[in-house]
């Protein structure tokens, strides 16, 4: 079956989704009325809908988030983990990574706080924005083998230029002289400029402790805390309620009552 030259142009020129719209649109009785401007704006709009498809599957592979699926349209509010539902869905409007504001999510472990954290770096990814995941702890190791391997410049270029970077996992553990100093070079070029999301499992009060250092520690946090959105958890592990809710034998059905020769009886009800 010989293809169209229009269908063989548009592939030429990389035009995927007017191309794909094509020959859908030739496969349809019903398309064969319109004039030459509908057809031409069906076609485009595939077109645009295809490339903001992929440019969103680029800056999510980007991201490298730990729950790429995670999506704020699948957040549970019904759970008692003390989710501020109008913040939350303030959040998801993106606004505060235009205002290069901050988000610090904290509360006990299984929580919840790397999912939600996903789910927004993921509408963000949706919206336009570059997103940068990484764990606290691989961060710094990684951090600590590219002053070796001469990738610290590229590493801390990418660190500072993405829209968003999702710090997950803060803490424990103190930080050491060269963390502290990478942290605080990071932080300073970020202020004003891309917007930080922690999660930590430590209240926030006790975040200083783990910097370690006060004067370094009071400059780290002045530029992270004070213009940050905050939401504190509480509540039952997220992972333990999914556990047992996978599990749960579904209730069961009453038999309906027979009589002797097999039809129900009198007393059963329909």
């Amino acid at each position: 079956m010989l293809t169209h030259p229009t269908l063989d142009q548009l592939r030429a020129l990389k035009l995927d989704g007017m191309a794909q719209a094509f020959v859908e649109l030739e496969a349809q009785e019903e398309t064969r009325d319109l004039a030459h401007a509908e057809w031409l704006a069906l076609l485009l709009d595939r077109e645009a809908a295809n490339r903001n498809t992929r440019r969103f599957q680029t800056r999510l592979r980007a991201a490298r988030l730990r729950h790429s699926q995670a999506a704020i349209e699948d957040v549970d509010y019904r759970t008692p983990r003390r989710l501020d539902k109008a913040l939350f869905q303030q959040l998801g409007t993106c606004r505060w990574i235009a205002e290069h504001r901050g988000l610090l999510i904290s509360g006990p472990c299984g929580v919840g706080k790397s999912w939600l954290s996903c789910a927004l770096a993921q509408k963000a990814c949706r919206d336009g924005y570059t997103v940068h995941y990484a764990r606290v702890p691989r961060l710094f190791a990684d951090l600590d083998l590219a002053h070796g391997d001469g990738r610290f410049a590229r590493l801390f270029r990418m660190l500072v230029k993405v829209d968003l970077l999702v710090l997950d996992d803060w803490g424990p553990d103190r930080l050491s002289a060269g963390q502290r100093r990478d942290l605080m070079e990071i932080v300073e070029d970020r202020h004003g400029r891309g917007s930080i999301l922690i999660t930590s499992q430590l209240p926030m009060a006790t975040w200083h402790e783990v910097i370690g250092e006060p004067t370094l520690g009071d400059a780290i946090l002045d530029r992270i805390v004070h213009n940050a959105y905050r939401l504190e958890l509480d509540g039952p592990s997220m992972r333990k309620i999914k556990a047992a809710e996978a599990i749960e034998p579904p209730p069961a059905q009453l038999a309906t009552p027979t009589a002797a020769d097999g039809k129900p009886s009198r007393g059963a009800k329909k």
